[in-house]
């Protein structure tokens, strides 16, 4: 893993999580607990409203811990309830914390890579729907990252479980003076409630 991530990662405990939080994050370890106690492979689909900020930032955090933590056979996917572009500020947010973060086409909906070692496969990142066909069809758990898409879209098909783990959007900082430092704050948060996750999986 690159060392500016590992450097990010190092100064997390866990214990700026609140109680609460830990109460919800519980679920999600839980889910991987399971699987990984019968041998299975591990999927999670991070889903919000677009696809384009929290659901990113989520997945690549959660695949940056679990490669953190050694843990194998664990895949981190995002989708939202509609497709549209994964927001710019994502993959500068995501860059300042030593991720390698390439476009590998334009448009509308550019495709990035993003990686958090030399030697692992990238996260390949666009804007997608949760059902969309690089998203695992059945037996994941479906992260509702939002509060408007967990509202919006009560029944997730293929999902084994559906677990709200809900995020401000930074959206509301867009083209303030603040937008850089609530992205960094919410990339932060979310990196750190992923860690508490996965410090928490029995190997």
């Amino acid at each position: 893993m690159y060392q500016d991530i590992q450097d990010v990662i190092a100064s997390f405990s866990g214990n700026n999580v609140p109680i609460e939080r830990k109460e919800t994050l519980n679920s999600l370890v839980n889910f991987i607990n399971d699987k990984y106690a019968d041998s299975k492979q591990v999927n999670i689909n991070f889903i919000c409203t677009h696809n384009s900020r929290r659901s990113h930032l989520s997945q690549v955090w959660a695949q940056a811990m679990a490669s953190y933590f050694d843990l194998k056979n664990i895949y981190c996917y995002s989708g939202g309830t509609e497709q549209t572009a994964m927001f710019p500020m994502v993959a500068e947010t995501l860059k300042s914390s030593g991720f390698k973060v390439n476009p590998i086409s334009e448009g509308d909906n550019p495709v990035y890579t993003i990686k958090y070692s030399a030697n692992n496969h990238p996260i390949i990142a666009f804007s997608k729907k949760y059902d969309d066909v690089f998203n695992p069809e059945s037996g994941f758990a479906a992260i509702m990252t939002c509060s408007q898409a967990d509202s919006g879209c009560p029944f997730i098909a293929g999902a084994e479980k559906r677990i709200p783990i809900t995020y401000e959007d930074p959206k509301a900082f867009d083209g303030t003076p603040e937008q850089k430092e609530k992205y960094q704050e919410r990339s932060l948060q979310i990196a750190e409630e992923m860690y508490y996750v996965f410090f928490n999986i029995n190997k």
